[in-house]
């Protein structure tokens, strides 16, 4: 085997990122790494071996001993090499696993199966493991950190945006909550649909014709097969297992990709200098610009939506591995080589984010600056919702043009909202009126004192904030 400096392999997966996120890469490696494959390879044969024994009532406690102890003396290296002079990777995994295993038994290894009994098999096996053992515990980890970013600022104001506009007043924990929901769902989704990866041993085109000569129960036989490795069977399959149920987890994993990217360009938008009012960590020693050394550059989360700029796209290829012409063609050998790349880009970037999250820096003083400050041009000019549906409230007819003219003539006045509604001296009674009516104000308050601290207005922000976070804690904790 050609063993080579780590600074020579090709994908930054194998150089930068196992350097830089050792952790991470040594969780996702032991399940989509080339060693991985052929592992996993092995193991779906020796599953088929226990279950010819089982069948045939021969299985002992020693003999799956023996069986496994062979199965982890196999090197991937031989395997390669064995490759190197069949031109065909499971038949040179057979021919070493053979060597291996005690030869009394070796005749049952790969009896009765094709390669896509095996290759299929044991990809839903490597897939639901690390969909189960690291990428839904490292989400997790990541919605329960956000859970307590929510709760911790249910009632910390911010002002809303839409269309990268100031809209109406809500709060940091409220902002945080959209993405507990979004993620929460999507981890669950993610959950069920690993439980639902299928293996198979159908055969060449999937009507068991080889299975039909070993035994009188073909499928009882793929059922003890599968139950060694945790899977169930295909309902139907050709020389493929159907492509969906890989498939539609496959879009669970860019979906949750996608919120993690959303996630993250929200928080890099919050961190500049006009706006300002969340901070990622930085370290004593850490540089943000070669040239400037007062940056303080959000990369992190930069980062976070790199990765899925280069990943996402893959789920374009998911879906063109889904085509396989009759009962089966090699359009997807290669291709599907490559789940391993998007699995372990995207636990690279849930790991990143979950660190911005974790260390993520709060100023509470810009956030209510932001708030209190121009909506529109106009100083004060977020209440302009909340004065025309007290406005509204009250009776009057036509409010929001009433509104909308005192918005315009502050803007073009270049007055706060507040001194260009006291122009509108019968809108502003009637505004007072109702806020004493609903009790927003005492009655030596005015509607100046109530618009002075437009947080006030924040409906059901900090409720849904708090709701949401011990939902999903209780959900995917």
């Amino acid at each position: 085997m050609i063993v080579r400096t780590i600074f020579k392999n090709i994908s930054p997966l194998d150089h930068r990122y196992s350097i830089f996120e050792q952790e991470t890469y040594n969780l996702v490696a032991p399940w989509v790494s080339e060693e991985a494959a052929i592992l996993t390879c092995i193991k779906a044969e020796l599953a088929l071996v226990l279950a010819h024994l089982e069948e045939r009532g021969t299985l002992t406690p020693a003999l799956r001993e023996k069986l496994i102890a062979a199965g982890a003396s196999v090197q991937p290296e031989a395997v390669y090499a064995e490759e190197a002079k069949t031109r065909h990777n499971i038949r040179a995994l057979v021919n070493v696993l053979k060597a291996a295993v005690p030869q009394e038994v070796a005749p049952l290894v790969h009896l009765g199966a094709t390669s896509a009994d095996i290759l299929d098999t044991s990809l839903s096996y490597r897939i639901k493991g690390v969909a189960h053992h690291v990428l839904i515990p490292m989400l997790r980890t990541l919605e329960l950190r956000l859970c307590d970013l929510a709760e911790e600022h249910a009632r910390t104001p911010q002002v809303g945006r839409t269309h990268g506009q100031h809209a109406v007043p809500i709060t940091l924990g409220f902002a945080v909550a959209e993405y507990v929901s979004r993620l929460g769902k999507s981890i669950l989704e993610i959950k069920a649909r690993a439980n639902g990866l299928c293996g198979k041993l159908s055969g060449a085109v999937g009507a068991y014709n080889a299975t039909s000569m070993i035994s009188p129960d073909p499928e009882k036989l793929e059922r003890r097969y599968l139950a060694e490795l945790g899977l169930e069977p295909s309902e139907h399959s050709t020389q493929l297992v159907e492509p969906e149920y890989l498939l539609r987890l496959l879009l669970e994993f860019n979906t949750a990709f996608g919120i993690v990217a959303n996630l993250a360009d929200d928080l890099r938008n919050l961190q500049r200098s006009e706006i300002g009012e969340l901070k990622e960590s930085f370290a004593d020693d850490q540089v943000g610009s070669s040239t400037m050394p007062q940056k303080r550059n959000p990369w992190n989360s930069e980062h976070v939506k790199s990765l899925w700029k280069a990943f996402s796209p893959r789920v374009v290829t998911f879906f063109m591995d889904q085509i396989s012409e009759h009962q089966r063609d090699l359009t997807n050998s290669a291709s599907q080589r490559f789940i391993a790349d998007y699995i372990a880009g995207f636990a690279f970037a849930v790991k990143r984010m979950t660190s911005v999250v974790e260390s993520l820096v709060v100023d509470k003083e810009r956030l209510l600056q932001n708030l209190r400050g121009g909506a529109g041009g106009i100083p004060g000019g977020i209440c302009a919702e909340s004065a025309y549906i007290l406005l509204a409230e009250s009776g009057a007819s036509g409010a929001h043009e009433t509104i909308r003219r005192v918005t315009l003539k502050a803007e073009r006045e270049r007055l706060t909202f507040v001194h260009a509604l006291s122009g509108e001296s019968a809108a502003l009674s009637a505004i007072e009126g109702q806020l004493k009516k609903l009790m927003l104000i005492g009655e030596t308050e005015t509607a100046i004192d109530y618009f002075s601290k437009p947080e006030n207005y924040r409906g059901l922000a900090a409720e849904k904030a708090i709701d949401l976070a011990r939902k999903y804690r209780a959900s995917v904790g």
